[in-house]
């Protein structure tokens, strides 16, 4: 990972206040040369000043050696180089403070400040060294030369420094921010890393969850109509032996189609793809051509069991549609079930998800009947309203409660798949006993709804 500016710093292994070692070894042969350079100049200075010399080369060691606290106290380094420049000693060391000052994160006021005392110092300095040396006879020019060399001086002591030191500082600046939006692009990164981990996880329970549905609705009314279908032909396979043919048929015809449509299921789970709805309806007729009650519209779950992000694969197989209703319900009255249909208000295209619901609830709805209330007449109610749709299956006491519930086992998920269905549409979702000792089933569903 990316290190920003302060564990940057904090990662050297320098001594004191130096990040690292070669910085130290950079600073102390700087203010050593800046050492010995004031110490030379400090000889002259003495001279002049009528003090002993080696007052004059001790004081410029110790000048000149402050250069070595330049990276801790820059502001200190400016200042004494501003007050030996009279001593005309210091160059190094004013120059070398000028840089590292302008380098520096500190308020620009400040900086300017202080370049500008170093200016005017350096041109004062310079002025009347050159108008005493004119004085002398030692420079023979004009009288421009003299605020010439003093700018000149001035100026080529001090602007290049200081615009090195801020061109220095603002990449400094610039680098540290770089390797902040770095390392925070880098967390950001993880954490959506992270995150879509959880999606994905959140993700593979949720299909899971939604391929166990499927399954139980593809697989149970069919069985479950197997299973009454059994029970019948055990019933009359001595008495009436044509019944009892024509049941045992029913029974292989909707165990070939339940494996089938177990087949296709795991296959698309397997490959991810499916045979197009209209293939598979036509190979779930071909079989019905003597017996035209066994057909179901639960391929549902071979679209519905496709894993997210499988669009750019063959298209999905569509699910069941409300117009398939009437074959459902026919399908139990072959089973021997009492059952009716009512359809009110008038018939509209919805939402597949919306259809697939309804179609979903009145199916667990019968194949409950058949499990729990066998032989129990059954009505089954459709309303086409203005901004919803509504269901509602509701059976009487079963005839024989000691036979009632025919042999059939419950996983008790039927009602919970049904009531997790209707509210991801934001739909409402009833069922419970009925006070005739019946059982009633159901569910409102919005027009518009469409899960995301």
């Amino acid at each position: 990972m990316t290190r920003t500016g302060e564990d940057h710093r904090a990662a050297g292994d320098g001594p004191w206040w130096w990040v690292r070692w070669r910085s130290a070894v950079l600073d102390g042969g700087l203010a050593l040369a800046s050492a010995l350079e004031c110490g030379a100049e400090g000889v002259p200075f003495a001279r002049d000043a009528g003090i002993p010399v080696a007052v004059g080369v001790v004081f410029g060691l110790l000048a000149g050696s402050v250069l070595l606290i330049r990276r801790r106290w820059p502001i200190a380094v400016v200042l004494v180089a501003i007050a030996v420049t009279p001593a005309q000693m210091g160059f190094l060391m004013g120059i070398v403070g000028l840089y590292t000052l302008a380098a520096c994160e500190l308020p620009r006021r400040i900086i300017v400040a202080l370049a500008g005392m170093s200016l005017v110092g350096t041109m004062i300095v310079t002025f009347v060294r050159v108008r005493q040396d004119m004085a002398r006879g030692d420079l023979t020019l004009g009288d421009w030369f003299v605020p010439f060399a003093a700018v000149a001086t001035s100026l080529g002591l001090t602007a290049p420094p200081l615009l090195l030191g801020l061109y220095v500082g603002a990449r400094r600046r610039l680098m540290e921010s770089l390797r902040e939006r770095a390392d925070s692009l880098e967390r950001e990164l993880q954490l959506l890393a992270e995150r879509a981990e959880e999606r994905a996880e959140w993700a593979r329970s949720e299909e899971r969850t939604r391929i166990a549905r499927e399954m139980h609705d593809v697989v149970a009314h069919r069985v479950s109509l197997m299973v009454v279908h059994a029970a019948a032909l055990q019933a009359v396979a001595r008495k009436d032996p044509e019944k009892a043919v024509k049941n045992a048929a029913l029974v292989g015809d909707m165990g070939r189609q339940a494996l089938t449509e177990l087949r296709e299921m795991l296959g698309v789970l397997r490959a991810g793809d499916g045979p197009p709805r209209q293939r598979q309806r036509e190979r779930q007729r071909e079989p019905e051509a003597a017996l035209p009650l066994a057909a179901v519209g639960a391929a549902a779950a071979v679209a519905a069991s496709r894993a997210p992000g499988d669009e750019g694969s063959a298209a999905p197989v569509e699910g069941p549609y409300l117009s398939e209703l009437e074959e459902l319900v026919g399908q139990s009255a072959a089973a021997g079930m009492v059952v009716s249909l009512s359809v009110e208000g008038e018939a509209r295209p919805y939402a597949a998800e919306v259809e697939q619901t309804a179609y979903r609830v009145v199916q667990e709805a019968l194949t409950n009947v058949h499990k729990h209330a066998a032989g129990a007449k059954t009505r089954v109610r459709l309303a086409h309203r203005a901004s919803e749709i509504a269901m509602q299956v509701e059976n009487e006491p079963p005839p024989e409660p000691a036979s009632a519930s025919a042999g059939l086992p419950s996983g008790g998920n039927g009602l919970l798949g049904m009531k997790e269905r209707v509210a991801a549409l934001g739909g409402v979702f009833v069922s419970g006993p009925t006070d005739a000792g019946g059982f009633r089933v159901s569910a409102v569903i919005p027009a518009s709804a469409a899960m995301s």
